[in-house]
């Protein structure tokens, strides 16, 4: 099922710089088969982890999530990139190669202990990854796994999630190419 998930997954040579390999998610979104078994794999996975929250990063971790959440029966949480949210918000900064970046989420929302599931399209150096589970980590959830589409393994993201003690999943790898 991997490979037939991976299969449709457009890659695009020096984009959007020369010797970038970008894995392009949405002629997996445009395969209705394609989407339908990587929505289905998720859920089966996480069908009796008793989730209370799916937990989306800000863009394409929210078209998978959202349909995730619905599936279980769990809320869906936004993580945004700074002041994307009205009203009061929680915020994780992290490091970027040339600076620092934000995200935040609602505060208030997860309730200690709560179970909760990150969702995005692809892991590569983890450092929003990991910032997003600190993030709901502060408000008190217990995140059951990350969860991906894609894990570019040479760059080290799920190694980062794994010094910080949060399992992670991915559908499928690119290495190197």
């Amino acid at each position: 099922m991997s490979e037939r998930i991976k299969a449709a997954i457009r890659t695009i040579p020096d984009y959007p710089s020369a010797g970038i390999q970008f894995r392009d998610i949405t002629t997996l979104l445009e395969d209705p088969d394609a989407l339908r078994h990587t929505i289905d794999t998720f859920v089966e996975r996480y069908r009796e982890q008793d989730i209370q929250w799916v937990a989306g990063i800000e863009a394409r971790g929210f078209i998978f999530g959202t349909v995730i959440a619905y599936e279980l029966g769990a809320g869906f949480i936004p993580l945004r990139k700074k002041g994307k949210l009205p009203g009061d918000t929680i915020e994780q900064c992290y490091a970027l190669e040339y600076g620092e970046d934000c995200i935040e989420m609602h505060t208030n929302v997860i309730k200690e202990g709560d179970n909760v599931l990150l969702v995005d399209d692809l892991i590569a150096t983890g450092g929003t990854a990991e910032a997003a589970v600190q993030l709901l980590r502060k408000e008190g959830g217990k995140i059951i796994e990350s969860c991906f589409v894609i894990d570019l393994p040479d760059l080290g993201g799920r190694k980062k999630l794994d010094a910080i003690d949060c399992p992670s999943y991915c559908i499928c790898e690119f290495e190197g190419e």
